[in-house]
């Protein structure tokens, strides 16, 4: 006679009944952020933070809602509508981005999906600072568009290359350029790097490219390989990406152009391998300091010296 499987353990077992508040139910939600080792990163590395996002979205309310919201107590309809976010959160560990469709950065509003890694960057620091005037612009592996556009919406009169190799990717970033009206000024590019992209001389590229290491990738968490590999895994050790970039580069920056790339923990491997750039490192709030600057200048030097 075969053996009756145990049934198994629902988490959501314990939810808050009626008459619960929407702060007995945020509480409950960061008990089991932590109970079932949700991975946190890709909206806020705070589980109440993510959490109340999820409540105040699942029931349609202001994000900017005033703590007085967490006296509410919902109704059977509201108490349904949490127990489904949160089954999808916690049982199927989808990323809350994915959830609810956006995420936010600098201020803005993307529409986000599964065909775009979830916006995270450090260059909505940078970007904030940056000065000058550049005429033109690239965003190399722009994803779902977002850089693209701080960057269009940091300089007005700048023309901006949005250029990614994943046709899907796009179709997300053509969205949200058109949610923002710059459809004009961001020109969206199916290319890996610059392959397919006209040959032009940019005062400024950016770039976020995929920089994990391929082993990194095999082990991430549920919710981080929700996200597309292509956008995640930079080969073997997370340089493949940034090597071909520098090459490129060197004959399409302007001499006293910038090259920005965010390289996460390479940093120590970015200046072993190109410290004839002489990398600059760019501060952060954070002190993670892992945005790198190349100038124009230094790229077509260091290419002279290989040449020689």
């Amino acid at each position: 006679m075969a053996r009756r499987r145990p049934p198994e353990r629902d988490p959501l077992a314990g939810a808050p009944g009626a008459g619960a508040t929407l702060g007995e139910w945020l509480g409950f939600a960061e008990a089991l952020y932590g109970s079932e080792g949700l991975a946190l990163g890709q909206v806020s590395a705070d589980a109440h933070d993510e959490a109340l996002y999820l409540i105040l979205c699942a029931l349609g309310l202001p994000l900017g809602s005033g703590p007085e919201v967490l006296d509410r107590r919902p109704s059977p309809r509201d108490r349904s509508a949490l127990r489904a976010v949160l089954r999808r959160r916690v049982v199927g560990r989808t990323p809350a981005a994915y959830i609810t469709g956006e995420a936010w950065l600098g201020g803005l509003r993307f529409l986000v999906d599964r065909r775009v890694i979830i916006p995270r960057s450090y260059f909505v620091e940078i970007i904030a600072g940056l000065r000058g005037s550049p005429a033109r612009i690239a965003d190399v592996c722009t994803g779902s568009g977002c850089l693209a556009i701080l960057l269009a919406r940091r300089f007005p009169g700048a023309a901006v290359d949005a250029i990614d190799l994943s046709g899907p990717a796009l179709e997300v970033a053509r969205m949200n350029v058109r949610a923002h009206r710059l459809s004009r000024r961001v020109i969206l590019h199916r290319s890996d790097v610059f392959d397919a992209v006209p040959a032009r001389r940019y005062d400024l590229i950016i770039c976020n490219p995929p920089y994990e290491p391929s082993a990194v990738c095999d082990a991430l968490a549920p919710e981080f390989l929700s996200e597309p590999r292509l956008a995640l895994d930079g080969g073997a050790d997370g340089l493949d990406i940034i090597r071909k970039l520098l090459r490129q580069a060197t004959a399409l920056l302007a001499p006293r152009g910038r090259l920005l790339i965010e390289v996460g923990g390479l940093r120590a491997a970015m200046d072993r391998e190109f410290a004839a750039l002489g990398l600059r490192w760019l501060p952060t709030e954070d002190g993670a300091d892992c945005v790198c600057l190349v100038r124009g200048e230094d790229l077509r030097r260091a290419a002279q010296r290989v040449r020689s």
